[in-house]
């Protein structure tokens, strides 16, 4: 999401830079995916290599890797961390930019620029919003979470469960991120807004038609 808001910043506002086009390449869009793809597995699949102790009495996640592997939990939890918060700001920056620019480009062609200002507003905060709901949350939680599975004896018994509930709690409203796509793809995309609105009032014109079955049964009474 991160790099598309990129792409999009130097199509709309840097258009001179001429990186949109590079970034449009294929071989380009193929190998940034790569990079993506290949620096998050080499940051998470130890954590499942190094998973390999015996099951505890207990049940317990961190129980469950050995000392490389807790260690290497940790550390890859707070990069993971990081990374959110650099591709957030890179968002924020690149839509806040992107409407800025719609919006004194239309106010430069006409004189009434609310139209350019509720369609900038709408789809940043769309976009943003659904992004702070999800995912922001879990990644303010996530930092304490881990630190109180690696250094228990600086928290309380207490203070791990009231974590685990607001990790539990926390990732579920990051997978309700797939739900709340479509609130996106409707503000933002036209084509989509139309095309659904279209279908729902077909729909309901088709409802408020008699059938012809039922039109027979009556007219045979």
């Amino acid at each position: 999401m991160s790099l598309i808001s990129l792409e999009r910043y130097f199509k709309i506002v840097r258009s001179t830079f001429g990186m949109s086009s590079f970034l449009q390449r294929v071989s380009v869009a193929k190998g940034l995916a790569l990079l993506t793809w290949g620096v998050m597995m080499f940051f998470m699949l130890p954590n499942a290599i190094l998973t390999n102790q015996p099951m505890p009495k207990v049940f317990s996640c961190m129980a469950l890797k050995s000392d490389l592997g807790q260690r290497w939990h940790e550390m890859s939890a707070h990069f993971n961390v990081g990374i959110f918060w650099v591709a957030f700001l890179l968002m924020v920056f690149c839509y806040t930019s992107i409407a800025c620019h719609v919006y004194r480009s239309y106010k430069r062609v006409q004189q009434d620029s609310s139209v350019a200002r509720r369609w900038s507003n709408r789809s940043i905060f769309s976009l943003l919003a659904v992004f702070v709901f999800c995912f922001v949350p879990y990644h303010v939680s996530r930092v304490p979470y881990t630190l109180s599975q690696s250094h228990k004896d600086d928290f309380s018994t207490y203070t791990r469960f009231i974590l685990v509930q607001i990790k539990e709690a926390t990732l579920f409203l990051s997978a309700l991120n797939v739900c709340l796509d479509p609130v996106i793809y409707f503000f933002m995309c036209r084509t989509f807004r139309e095309s659904l609105l279209q279908k729902m009032s077909s729909v309901n014109r088709e409802n408020r038609q008699p059938s012809i079955g039922t039109g027979s049964s009556i007219s045979n009474l």
